[in-house]
C-alpha cells in the first residue's frame, strides 16, 4: 500500500481546521483528528475533541501578535479524523501509519485528540528519530503509572510505556500537579524531569523557558505535546481529568513559544472534552494550535 493510500485508507474529512486547506503535496503542516477515549477512567467525551477545536478554529481570529504571522498564510492540509475503533492497539497502530507517512513526505504532524494515550502512536511513527528526539509534555499528570484499571497502556500509563519501549532522548513533564508515589519513584528512577505548576508560577515563564532550553540543548529533535489539563479548569473545565491550580493560557503560551525552534517535528493537542463546557476549552485548544503554528512558521522563517 503507497503512503497517499495509507492517508487515503484510514482517515475520513471532516470540516476543515482553520477553514484554509493547502493540497498535501503542498502543505507544511498536516492536521490528524484521533477521535479516541476508549481507556478513560473519569469523565469521557474527548473523542468529540476534533470536531469541536476545528469548529472553533473557524469562528476565531487568525492572526498572531506573537509572531506577526497569520494562520491564513501557512500551508496546512485537513486529513480529517483517523477511522478509530474500540480497540486501542489497533487505533495506536493506525495512528503510527498514518504519523509515519506525513513525516516521510516532509510535513510536520498536527495531531488533535483525543485522549492523551495516543500520543504512544504518535512517538512510534517517527521511527528511527524517537531515540534522537526530546518529548516535552504539558500536563497536569505524569502519566507514569505502571498499569491502571488492569490496564497496561492507558491515559495513566502511556508515558512510562514511551519512556520503556519507544526509548526517546529526554522526557521532560511540565505543568505538573496530580502524581501518586509510585510516578515519582519512576520519574527519578528513569531520570524523567518535571517542572510542577508550582514551581512555574515561583519562578515565572521566563525562568522556566531558561531552564528547559538548557536542558534540551543536546538534543536534536524535539516532539510537544499538550494536554489541555495542564490549564487550570478556570481557563479550561471541558477536559477528561480537570486538576486545580493549573496554568494561565498566557504562562502555557509564553512557556510554548519559548520551546518552538527549527528543531520542533511534530505536536499534538489532546484531552478536550466538549460535553463538560460551552466550547470554552475547544477554543483554548484552537488558540494554542494557531499560536504554536505561528511560532513554527516563525522559526522556519528565521534564519
Amino acid at each position: 500500500m503507497t503512503k497517499l493510500a495509507n492517508l487515503e485508507f484510514f482517515t475520513s474529512q471532516s470540516n476543515i481546521f482553520s477553514g484554509f486547506q493547502e493540497s498535501f503535496e503542498k502543505a507544511d503542516y498536516v492536521v490528524l483528528g484521533v477521535p479516541f477515549d476508549a481507556t478513560s477512567t473519569y469523565r469521557t467525551g474527548a473523542r468529540f475533541g476534533p470536531n469541536a477545536i476545528r469548529q472553533a478554529s473557524l469562528n476565531i481570529e487568525t492572526y498572531s501578535f506573537r509572531t506577526g504571522i497569520d494562520v491564513e498564510d501557512l500551508r496546512l492540509h485537513d486529513l480529517g479524523d483517523l477511522d478509530t475503533s474500540a480497540d486501542t492497539e489497533k487505533t495506536l497502530e493506525k495512528t503510527t501509519i498514518v504519523v509515519k507517512d506525513i513525516l516521510e513526505a516532509g510535513k510536520i504532524p498536527v495531531i488533535i485528540g483525543g485522549e492523551h494515550t495516543i500520543t504512544f502512536g504518535v512517538i512510534n511513527g517517527l521511527g528511527r528519530q524517537s531515540s534522537r528526539t526530546a518529548i516535552v509534555s504539558f500536563d497536569a499528570h505524569l502519566d507514569l503509572r505502571n498499569e491502571f484499571a488492569g490496564l497496561k497502556l492507558s491515559h495513566t500509563t502511556f508515558m512510562r510505556r514511551v519512556n520503556e519501549q519507544l526509548k526517546p532522548a529526554k522526557i521532560i513533564e511540565v505543568g505538573t500537579r496530580a502524581v501518586c508515589k509510585e510516578e515519582l519513584a519512576f520519574a527519578e528512577e528513569a531520570g524523567i524531569e518535571f517542572f510542577t505548576a508550582h514551581k512555574i508560577r515561583k519562578e515565572g515563564a521566563l525562568q522556566i523557558i531558561e531552564q528547559l532550553k538548557r536542558n534540551l540543548e543536546k538534543c536534536g529533535k524535539i516532539y510537544l505535546s499538550v494536554d489541555m489539563d495542564v490549564l487550570d479548569p478556570a481557563y479550561a473545565p471541558g477536559v477528561q481529568n480537570p486538576e486545580p491550580e493549573g496554568l494561565e493560557p498566557y504562562t502555557l503560551l509564553e512557556i510554548l513559544n519559548g520551546l518552538c525552534d527549527k528543531r520542533v517535528i511534530g505536536f499534538d493537542v489532546v484531552e478536550v472534552a466538549p460535553p463538560y463546557d460551552q466550547g470554552v476549552s475547544a477554543i483554548q485548544a484552537a488558540k494554542l494550535m494557531f499560536e504554536i503554528l505561528c511560532c513554527l512558521e516563525k522559526s522556519r522563517k528565521t534564519r
